[in-house]
């Protein structure tokens, strides 16, 4: 599911999402916003990755998965992204983000149900901590 994520977001069309989502699908951006719903999650990264995320890809750099229910997986996945210029004028270049993805399992299949993207600050974040 992870791996499936980070396909639509480096095609930028998100087009495989009601294959590994929820239809109550919840997303927390870099920035505090949150989209609830699949449909309202889609508009959002969509429009973003028409625009100043276009041609923006990320790339898993390691990944740490638990399950604190057998039907519940939560991962903490950090990615490194290509440069990018946000709207207001600001470039961000050599990102690394972690990003925290609720999946749960579904008639046999994983369903991302939330994630939380953060832009990793600072020398403490550099690697998950296990």
């Amino acid at each position: 599911m992870v791996i499936a994520f980070q396909d639509d977001f480096n095609d930028g069309s998100f087009k495989n999402a009601a294959s590994y989502s929820t239809t109550d699908w919840e997303h927390i951006n870099p920035g505090g916003g949150i989209d609830k719903g699949r449909d309202s999650v889609l508009k959002t990264v969509r429009a973003v990755h028409q625009t100043f995320l276009k041609g923006v890809t990320m790339q898993i750099e390691s990944m740490d998965i638990r399950f604190p229910i057998p039907n519940v997986a939560i991962a903490n996945v950090i990615h490194r992204v290509t440069d990018y210029t946000t709207p207001d004028g600001v470039k961000h270049e050599n990102v690394r983000q972690i990003k925290t993805y609720v999946v749960v399992k579904k008639k046999e299949k994983w369903l991302l149900t939330q994630d939380n993207n953060t832009t990793i600050q600072g020398a403490n974040t550099l690697a998950v901590q296990k």
